[in-house]
């Protein structure tokens, strides 16, 4: 075999290593899946979720409805951080309490600027909150993803003084601790309530337990 010919086929060796190298770091960025909402033990709705790294830092896409205890539609909700989990924007489009809505959010260093659209109105506002705050849209359930992707099942002491941002509503702080009875299993503890958080080595939601409101959610 030439010299010609044994570089070509080291080139296309090369190439045909690199793209399938790439499409597996493609993969491992995204997960998707389904979970199941439960109130008072009664299936009444379901997110579909997408979880990606992107150049920013990582998005979270969620499509999906809920019955109980309100009425929700979401036909699209895409939340994005930084790296470090720093929030950058927040865009919601769907019918809440047979009420078409949209709510578009930019924020930069706890600066939040949101639009809000429903009833053929517009309304602008903007708040300050702490530039680390976990967006927690109200009562989207994907959207506790941020909390264990960032601890994972490490966290080995209780964490006090984080903050929630009900986006678009209030902030409001909370603690994070492992639960001492269960592995991988992360206790929010906010206002009254105590919020269990089930996530893999990986960060991933398995489920999600309130039992002060009576809801479970759980990945499919």
């Amino acid at each position: 075999m030439s010299k010609k010919w044994l570089l070509i086929l080291v080139v296309i060796i090369l190439m045909t290593l690199f793209l399938f190298t790439s499409t597996g770091i493609c993969r491992e960025m995204e997960e998707e899946g389904t979970y199941s909402i439960y109130f008072m033990d009664e299936q009444v709705g379901y997110e579909e979720f997408r979880w990606r790294e992107v150049d920013q830092g990582y998005e979270l896409e969620v499509r999906g409805r809920i019955t109980k205890p309100i009425s929700m539609q979401i036909e699209h909700l895409v939340i994005r951080v930084s790296k470090d989990f720093i929030p950058l924007s927040f865009e919601f489009e769907g019918v809440l309490s047979g009420s078409k809505q949209s709510v578009s959010s930019a924020i930069s260093d706890g600066t939040v600027k949101t639009t809000v659209r429903a009833a053929g109105q517009e309304q602008e506002s903007t708040v300050e909150i702490k530039r680390d705050a976990f967006l927690l849209p109200n009562p989207v359930f994907s959207s506790y993803m941020f909390i264990t992707k960032k601890y994972q099942c490490s966290l080995e002491e209780e964490k006090e003084g984080l903050s929630a941002y009900i986006i678009p509503q209030s902030e409001t702080s909370f603690s994070l601790s492992p639960s001492e009875e269960e592995e991988c299993v992360l206790l929010m503890e906010i206002g009254a309530a105590v919020i269990e958080l089930e996530t893999d080595e990986n960060g991933s939601l398995k489920s999600l337990h309130n039992p002060s409101q009576n809801i479970r959610v759980v990945l499919d």
